[in-house]
């Protein structure tokens, strides 16, 4: 049985597409960072996108848990061409493709970047690899990996999976067990 931890990345406070561009947290909500500390099984391994976000997120509360390398099968979804740009920027100049990439996640995929299935596929790997090396994962990644991992849990389609909020901090807690996967709690902020 292995437990996961997944948190996302402190607040960018970005108002573009952040997918892989390298983009800093905003740390400076200690006391936060010092309930998640303290919620979270000292024992278990700490793991992160190799994202700067998700990298200094991780080492804000790594604490003396050993901190595993950086895995970018963790990275944020790859927004391609759409990165960096503005979300009423990227409706007016592809109103369909960009409608069809939330309201029909899956195979979609953003100009020069990846779809849904693209980076659960990239991301799915990272988890079992590390899942059959450890009892106790804390991930810091990022929105939709998260949320790849939530409908992974859940067996359930990715539309239904973006109606779950996942806060800045916020932890998701997911057991697997002899294969099958259980959702302890989503969105949890400490």
């Amino acid at each position: 049985m292995s437990d996961w931890f997944w948190i996302r990345h402190g607040p960018t406070h970005e108002k573009n597409f952040t997918g892989w561009r390298d983009v800093p947290a905003d740390l400076s909500d200690r006391a936060l960072i010092g309930r998640l500390n303290a919620y979270l099984p000292s024992e278990a391994v700490v793991v992160s996108s190799d994202l700067i976000r998700s990298v200094t997120t991780a080492d804000a509360f790594a604490d003396a848990r050993h901190r595993l390398p950086h895995e970018p099968g963790l990275r944020e979804f790859d927004f391609g061409d759409w990165d960096g740009r503005h979300w009423s920027d990227v409706a007016q100049t592809d109103p369909e493709l960009s409608r069809d990439f939330w309201e029909k996640p899956g195979d979609i995929v953003a100009p020069n970047g990846e779809s849904w299935n693209m980076a659960a596929a990239r991301a799915r790997p990272v988890v079992d690899r590390l899942n059959a090396a450890h009892k106790s994962i804390i991930a810091v990644a990022h929105f939709g990996i998260i949320l790849t991992q939530v409908q992974r849990a859940l067996n359930t389609s990715a539309y239904a999976c973006l109606a779950h909020k996942i806060d800045n901090f916020s932890i998701t807690h997911l057991r697997e067990d002899q294969g099958k996967w259980q959702v302890l709690c989503i969105n949890h902020l400490p």
